[in-house]
């Protein structure tokens, strides 16, 4: 490992903390960095950047009243339900069609349908789905989220979408939270609420979807909520409970952003020629056929009215 890596990584991190960087700025430093060079702290760089974005949703959450988050969450629960049944419906198929493992298809399915990489980390087990397996999942779905990031605000404002429907789009149709965020701060404050808080009630399906997979495949795996889902609605419930404190609550949701956007440096930093390599073409055609699927049929729904 090169000390000109390291330096490179450094100045990085550096250029995305400071208070002019943007989403896709750091996203864009992660991924040139992840294909020019090699990663010189790749594990370490990968907790980082889960434990940062998990702190900037609890953080995100103090900047939003706890009546706004239930409204969404009510507002969205049909239309939630459907598209997850539909979107693991759509990639079981998809993936016979391809003759991808069923696992691996299954996998895919999943982690478009609720939330990318928690998805199928939860999945995994409930499957007894082997390393490789998850791996070649995960890299599909991170791939795809790094497309989303760039893409995502650019058809936004292209299609002229407003900021409440960009965000319920980039929750309902973005596979990560990192990349919901992400794609949703570069496009305004309203739209990041809203993405946020459809992305994490969409998360909470987590917890159904792998119980039936679990009686379904004869498995006896427990399942938990991701503990920074139930820290971002502790948040939101104080921001309502306690008004007095509005300067702190507002700071800690600056403070989210600031990390948010470094967050996206590592994630983009993760992206190497080499993970694209492992991705195979028929899974990452899965992926993107069904990812498009999902995309297409929401903002249709949205500019439809079906949904608000």
């Amino acid at each position: 490992m090169t000390k000109g890596n390291k330096a490179v990584f450094i100045i990085g991190v550096v250029c995305s903390a400071l208070p002019w960087a943007t989403p896709p700025l750091a996203l864009c430093l992660g991924i040139a960095f992840g294909l020019l060079w090699e990663n010189p702290w790749s594990e370490l760089s990968a907790t980082a950047s889960r434990l940062l974005l998990q702190a900037a949703v609890v953080g995100l959450g103090f900047g939003l009243p706890i009546s706004e988050v239930i409204a969404v969450g009510k507002h969205s629960f049909f239309s939630t339900l459907v598209g997850i049944l539909c979107t693991i419906g759509s990639g079981y198929l998809l993936g016979k069609m391809l003759r991808i493992p069923k696992t691996t298809g299954m996998l895919v399915a999943c982690g478009t349908a609720i939330c990318g990489g928690s998805a199928i980390a939860a999945i995994a087990p409930v499957l007894k789905a082997k390393n490789d397996e998850a791996a070649v999942a995960l890299a599909t779905v991170f791939t795809l989220n790094a497309v989303a990031l760039l893409t995502f605000p650019m058809l936004g404002h292209y299609l002229g979408l407003g900021q409440h429907q960009f965000g319920v789009w980039a929750g309902m149709a973005i596979h990560d939270t990192s990349s919901v965020v992400g794609a949703a701060a570069s496009y305004g404050q309203q739209a990041l609420d809203t993405a946020t808080t459809v992305k994490l009630t969409r998360a909470l399906w987590i917890v159904p979807v792998a119980l039936v997979t679990g009686m379904l495949a004869n498995a006896n795996q427990g399942v938990k909520v991701p503990r920074f889902i139930i820290l971002f609605i502790v948040a939101a419930l104080l921001h309502s409970a306690i008004p007095a404190w509005q300067p702190l609550w507002q700071g800690l949701s600056t403070l989210a952003h600031g990390a948010l956007v470094v967050s996206l440096f590592f994630v983009g930093s993760g992206l190497n020629r080499g993970l694209l390599k492992r991705v195979g073409l028929p899974t990452f055609a899965q992926g993107t056929i069904l990812w498009v699927i999902v995309s297409g049929a929401t903002l249709l729904a949205l500019k439809q009215g079906v949904l608000g």
